[in-house]
């Protein structure tokens, strides 16, 4: 074994080989997926700066519009129109045993328009008489156009005769009433309206109008009691929403 401590003379010893799988395509997948990686990148980039555009135009929109609702306030100073029945004349309210209602009511109603910039077309008033919430009388008035800072009046005139049914609690009701001469009756009023203000006009809008009226027979009103005359009532707004500002 001595010989192995000397100088050896053989061939040389290869170096020990290494095995790597050949790569498809060479080093292109390293690149590939960098230039994926880079357009997801791009697209997330695109996608928030349109997002961040639609926004800062939704808002310059919104701040453009409150401005102008402003400015509109501020110029026109906008009031709710105001209607108020100021008197009631009920010469006749008898109600027969066919189901037959004999009434005569003339009303005066005054509308009056506080804008001082805005004018209102009354294009289309149909009023309605009710007792006990069924109808009695109905009739349409004339259109006509009031100007600002005005009061129109209106009379319209329920005479006649009509078949009302009403139910045994409503002629319960009727008869108490007749007793004290004084009678619960309803005026509702459906319009069509447009606003006019400077050269524009809008469209058209149905406000409805409810009067809760107490009518004494005419021939109580020449009684010295004050609760005998009819007292002057201002009317309602029929619906939740109100088509006019405050």
């Amino acid at each position: 074994m001595s010989h192995l401590n000397g100088a050896y003379y053989g061939p040389a010893v290869p170096p020990p080989k290494s095995y790597h799988r050949p790569s498809h395509g060479g080093g292109g997948g390293g690149r590939d997926g960098c230039c994926c990686g880079c357009l997801s990148c791009f697209c997330g980039c695109i996608f928030d700066c349109i997002l961040g555009l639609i926004c800062k135009i939704l808002t310059t929109v919104i701040i453009i519009l409150a401005v102008l609702a402003f400015l509109f306030w501020f110029i026109v100073r906008p009031n709710v129109i105001k209607f108020h029945v100021t008197d009631a004349s009920l010469t006749r309210f008898d109600y027969t045993t066919n189901n037959t209602l004999h009434y005569d009511l003339t009303l005066n109603v005054s509308i009056r328009n506080p804008n001082r910039r805005v004018g209102v077309y009354y294009d289309q008033i149909e009023a309605l008489a009710l007792y006990e919430d069924v109808l009695f009388g109905n009739l349409t008035l004339g259109s006509f156009y009031q100007h600002h800072k005005n009061t129109t009046f209106v009379s319209p005139i329920f005479k006649g005769q009509r078949v009302t049914p009403l139910a045994k609690v409503q002629v319960s009701e009727f008869d108490k009433e007749k007793g004290s001469g004084v009678y619960t009756i309803d005026l509702k009023l459906f319009m069509t309206v447009r606003f006019k203000f400077l050269l524009f006009k809008s469209g058209s809008l149905k406000p409805k109008i409810r009067c809760a009226l107490h009518v004494p027979l005419k021939s109580r009103n020449a009684t010295t009691s004050p609760d005998a005359a009819f007292q002057p009532t201002e009317c309602d707004w029929d619906y939740g929403k109100k088509w006019w500002i405050h």
